[in-house]
């Protein structure tokens, strides 16, 4: 069977400390990233379209497009087809920021993985076991039941209602 390729995703910028970024990723991982420490490695020089985000002023103008970090306020200027200037905004694919991100070390909001563990070993299920039978992976069973993600309410509810049988109830107070 082949596997698909996947891609992190940026479904949220959370929060903006200074010259570091908390993005909430589509596999349920909070992670941050220090572009200070980025574009030192990089050796990021005033000729650099990114050079002006080392000011933490311009660095928030950060915005979320398509699922990438995007800032308009440091443009790249590129020539078109017809030979006119054309500025384009600085931006970071999802790849690059995850790549050079670390996972935020926080329990989840929610505590699902104590519940999950609980009745998965109630039904006899191996983490394994469990993921199959939710067309999930062990790797995120195991996350998850170590609270290091947050899953999707659909993802949720696949690994609840098919895997061990239960029902979701979810309440708004």
């Amino acid at each position: 069977m082949k596997r698909a390729i996947k891609i992190p995703r940026i479904l949220k910028i959370e929060a903006v400390k200074g010259l570091e970024l908390r993005c909430i990723f589509n596999n349920g991982e909070t992670r941050v990233i220090d572009f200070k420490q980025l574009f030192s490695k990089w050796n990021i020089s005033p000729e650099d379209p990114e050079y002006i985000l080392l000011d933490p002023k311009a660095f928030r103008k950060v915005r979320l497009r398509n699922q990438t970090l995007s800032w308009q306020n440091a443009g790249i200027s590129l020539t078109d087809m017809e030979g006119n200037e054309v500025i384009h905004p600085y931006e970071l694919s999802p790849d690059v920021v995850y790549a050079h991100s670390q996972p935020v070390a926080q329990g989840s909001k929610y505590r699902f993985g104590a519940i999950i563990r609980k009745n998965r070993l109630a039904k006899g299920l191996s983490q394994q076991e469990l993921a199959v039978l939710s067309g999930t992976s062990k790797t995120y069973i195991s996350r998850l039941e170590n609270d290091q993600i947050e899953p999707e309410l659909s993802t949720l509810s696949k690994i609840v209602e098919l895997g061990l049988g239960k029902k979701v109830k979810v309440e708004i107070e």
